[in-house]
């Protein structure tokens, strides 16, 4: 049974989702399938380091050494157009800076975030690379979460869930698409955006983080409105995360989680206190300005619930001048750096709670 102070939270008690649940999700819940978020927290203690690191790849990271190479690799391709040559350069490009950074850090990370814009804006080889990137980081073992954030209603919200954490039936086959293990969703179409996605995490063992309050500056226009009852607009939008992650629960922790950005910490206290089921991701540390003090209470009393992004603070630290002596040949020894960093300083602010 959970604690007094946990129910009187925003979350209802997972044990009641069975019923106010779909009659599919009691039946798995009961069969004791859902343990993506368990993968996820088991993965977090296996390396004690509650680091997403965010794959988002803007060419102008990439050092030069790796866009000629690539360059030169598709300039004996036949039949393709300067503009569709140029594309497959910068995806390949792209590639190569994953890789070598995946290489640099699978062994000390438990997860990481490639952000699908970042390879759209390079079209279908950019795609194409997504895809590659997703599946070689689960070969290594890493837990990938697709920074997607979708969101719309009906069939379409069904496909886009299918695509990302499902399977689509085609010619008699059930076949994974990009097949990530978490995905990132837009509520505010509400219910008939998130359910089609908690429903193919409760039939594939997947997982969400629903975006609460975003780590954004303008974030507030919306995010920070009160309400009638002078409850602000991201209050409200976490209740139903705890209402949608109580038909997906695994132990203490729903497999629906929440994006709760690290430079709101008082709205990420307010939120840890009132979602204490919902396992939070946090972006905005690191170049958005958030510090590891401010993410410190985001974790739960053991040190877990929570996970926190980097992003071009990892994937572009031989940029930065605390690691410039690695230089462009040295990114991804860089990248490394930075991320052992990163991990010290959350630990320590955790341990210093």
């Amino acid at each position: 049974m959970q604690s007094d102070d946990r129910k009187s939270g925003l979350c209802p008690d997972p044990i009641v989702r069975t019923v106010t649940g779909s009659v599919i999700s009691g039946i798995l819940f009961l069969c004791g399938v859902f343990e993506m978020i368990q993968k996820l927290i088991d993965a977090i203690k296996a390396k004690d380091a509650p680091v997403v690191v965010g794959l988002d790849p803007n060419l102008s990271f990439v050092p030069k050494h790796l866009q000629d190479a690539a360059l030169d690799k598709v300039s004996s391709v036949e039949g393709l157009s300067d503009d569709r040559r140029a594309l497959e350069a910068a995806a390949e490009a792209v590639w190569q800076f994953n890789k070598e950074i995946v290489d640099a850090v699978y062994d000390i990370v438990p997860a990481v975030k490639p952000q699908v814009a970042m390879y759209e804006q390079f079209g279908l080889p950019g795609l194409a690379v997504y895809d590659r990137t997703v599946r070689y980081c689960k070969e290594k073992g890493l837990i990938v979460i697709g920074d997607v954030k979708r969101g719309d209603i009906g069939s379409t919200s069904a496909s886009y869930a299918k695509a990302h954490l499902g399977r689509i039936g085609v010619y008699g086959r059930e076949i994974p698409v990009f097949d990530v293990d978490f995905a990132t969703v837009n509520p505010y179409l509400g219910t008939d955006g998130v359910k089609p996605f908690v429903d193919v995490c409760n039939q594939c063992d997947r997982g969400i983080f629903v975006l609460v309050k975003t780590s954004n500056p303008s974030s507030g226009e919306f995010q920070d409105i009160l309400t009638e009852g002078g409850v602000p607009m991201y209050e409200l939008v976490g209740q139903k995360v705890c209402e949608w992650g109580a038909q997906s629960m695994e132990g203490r922790y729903s497999n629906v989680g929440a994006v709760v950005g690290a430079t709101y910490p008082e709205q990420g206290e307010r939120l840890r206190k009132l979602m204490p089921n919902t396992f939070i991701l946090a972006p905005g540390y690191g170049a958005q300005g958030a510090s590891a003090d401010d993410l410190s209470s985001f974790f739960d009393e053991e040190g877990l619930g929570a996970i926190v992004n980097s992003s071009r603070g990892i994937i572009a630290a031989y940029t930065k001048d605390a690691y410039s002596s690695f230089g462009p040949e040295g990114f991804a020894a860089a990248s490394r750096a930075a991320a052992r960093d990163m991990i010290e300083d959350l630990r320590r602010a955790i341990a210093e709670r």
